[in-house]
């Protein structure tokens, strides 16, 4: 795919309105599952010295406002000064495998690694529109916080044309919220595999309290990370912080607040410990009688 002198890729912050000829159907927001996840990061590990990112096929599902990733998979390219080049041979082929086990999951976009927005970036994102349409392909770029100044996370994007005579190298790229989602399936096995005594059967009872720990320790996390902010040692993250008033201060403005909640949760601990000691009386008192 040769580049041409004058093109040009825009990444812009704030939304734009559907231009004439663009698909109907766009997306307005995207949950991605760990094993999505994992096979981009698997993918970014293996791959060469020479490759500064990785680009993938991105599988899953969608209805008329979102799309749910699901699963990914490698595809090989390669990129230089003066063009890109991606094996579309071996993205059908493996998109035909995917499909023998994964019937119901279709192409809904690509991923990269690194947070870079470029001319080839646009061209790709022009590809895989051809293989969604009539949909709108979504890009997912993973970001793995090795380069220098930047911190990891993911970011999801949906493109536009732009220009009188738009070309595939110039579009716009529009983020749109991305969700990280899991079923309680998935989190079993992530907790399995974070678990330092993987190998060891756990009881319901060893759950719960390693469940209560991390619970201890992610609010310690954002109870150290909200002081570091207040003391102004550390720059705050907007995102981080509307994050932290959506889940925490929904229940502030609700009479009592947490501390409601809180005495709401007590009451209901004291009540199950006093009738399991009133069972075990009566389980008592009725091995008593019949002796």
């Amino acid at each position: 795919m040769p580049l041409s002198a004058s093109s040009s890729a825009a990444y812009l912050q704030n939304t734009s309105p559907t231009p004439n000829g663009a698909p109907s159907t766009r997306p307005t927001s995207l949950t991605i599952h760990p094993s999505a996840l994992f096979s981009i990061l698997d993918h970014y590990l293996r791959r060469t010295d020479a490759q500064h990112r990785v680009i993938g096929t991105l599988l899953g599902s969608r209805t008329d406002s979102s799309v749910d990733v699901k699963a990914a998979f490698a595809v090989l390219h390669s990129e230089t000064d003066e063009q890109v080049a991606v094996d579309m041979d071996y993205h059908r082929a493996m998109y035909d495998l995917c499909t023998r086990v994964r019937p119901n999951e279709t192409i809904v976009g690509w991923y990269s690694t690194g947070s870079d927005l470029n001319t080839y970036s646009a061209l790709i994102q022009n590809f895989y529109s051809q293989e969604t349409a009539p949909h709108q392909a979504v890009h997912v770029a993973l970001d793995t916080g090795t380069e220098g100044g930047k911190g990891a996370g993911v970011k999801a994007y949906i493109s536009s044309p732009v220009g009188v005579f738009p070309k595939p190298e110039n579009c716009v790229f529009v983020p749109i919220p991305c969700e990280l989602r899991f079923h309680e399936a998935e989190r079993s096995g992530l907790d399995l595999l974070l678990s330092p005594n993987a190998s060891l059967a756990q009881t319901d009872l060893d759950v719960l309290a390693s469940a209560l720990t991390d619970v201890q320790n992610m609010l310690n996390r954002v109870l150290a990370y909200v002081q570091s902010v207040l003391r102004g040692e550390i720059v705050g993250d907007k995102a981080v912080g509307r994050y932290l008033m959506d889940v925490l201060g929904t229940g502030v403005e609700e009479d009592g607040g947490w501390t409601a909640g809180l005495q709401d949760t007590l009451m209901v601990t004291y009540l199950a410990n006093l009738v399991r000691s009133q069972a075990e009386v009566s389980a008592r008192l009725a091995l008593t009688s019949s002796a």
